[in-house]
């Protein structure tokens, strides 16, 4: 049996049931434990004061943003390559969920923004790709609502899903390539992260606790896409028996 065998609806159903409280339960209680220390036990910026806390949001869900959109795009190719049924139920689960970090990701960035730039806006490349991502995730969600027939929708949101995956090292290489007023990487670098270490590991808590958070919407998503599947098959098997079938006509006499 392939690994992909374990990927079956009924399997990650039966999964989903399981997984749903403990992913959604230590989720929680990490994120709380990270908050702690971002709003408790970290010191305030020496420069952005007591502002800096806005980073515990911020940060992870542009994290999130880009990392969500990372796995639709391989939930595309399992789509177009690999034909797997439950690749698009994932990628149409993820969508919404995507969208919502990446707005939250501009709204707390914008926050933020404003008393360190004195603007809640600039069309500089980090800030314009994030808005594409979250435009491209708009699109997507549309074009899922506005196909109706599940496989025909996953193969056209597969393709434009990896054609805006394109974005994604724009977005991460932004700062590097343009100068911008957005500051470079901080955590993720070749030298490692710049962040004094109080400030980093409340952040990478706070990460985590979002990252199980996500796991947990996700599963929720895709028990819900399932369900609602299996209900449009049964309307549309029932609609085919409601059909009269056409009698068998006399044979005309010669």
């Amino acid at each position: 049996m392939g690994i992909l065998d374990y990927a079956n609806p009924t399997r990650v159903m039966r999964f989903s049931r399981i997984a749903k409280p403990w992913v959604g339960g230590v989720g929680l209680l990490i994120l709380a434990y990270g908050l702690y220390g971002a709003f408790v036990t970290a010191p305030a910026d020496y420069q952005q004061g007591e502002t800096i806390r806005i980073m515990y949001l911020h940060v992870p869900m542009a994290w999130l943003a880009m990392g969500t959109y990372s796995l639709m795009a391989l939930a595309a190719l399992g789509t177009l390559v690999f034909k797997h049924p439950m690749a698009d139920v994932s990628a149409k689960a993820m969508a919404p969920i995507g969208a919502v970090f990446t707005a939250i990701c501009l709204v707390t960035g914008s926050l933020w923004g404003k008393p360190m730039w004195n603007t809640w806006w600039v069309w500089d490349a980090r800030l314009t790709s994030v808005l594409i991502l979250f435009l491209v995730y708009l699109g997507i969600i549309a074009l899922w609502q506005a196909i109706e027939e599940p496989v025909k929708a996953g193969k056209i949101t597969a393709i434009i899903t990896l054609i805006g995956a394109i974005n994604l090292p724009i977005i991460k290489f932004s700062v590097d390539w343009w100068y911008t007023l957005h500051q470079p990487a901080s955590v993720f670098r070749m030298d490692g992260p710049t962040i004094y270490p109080a400030m980093l590991y409340p952040l990478l808590t706070c990460a985590l606790g979002f990252a199980l958070i996500f796991m947990f919407l996700h599963l929720v998503a895709m028990d819900n896409e399932m369900k609602r599947r299996r209900i449009r098959a049964l309307q549309m098997r029932a609609a085919r028996r409601s059909i009269p079938r056409p009698t068998a006509q006399p044979a005309e006499a010669t």
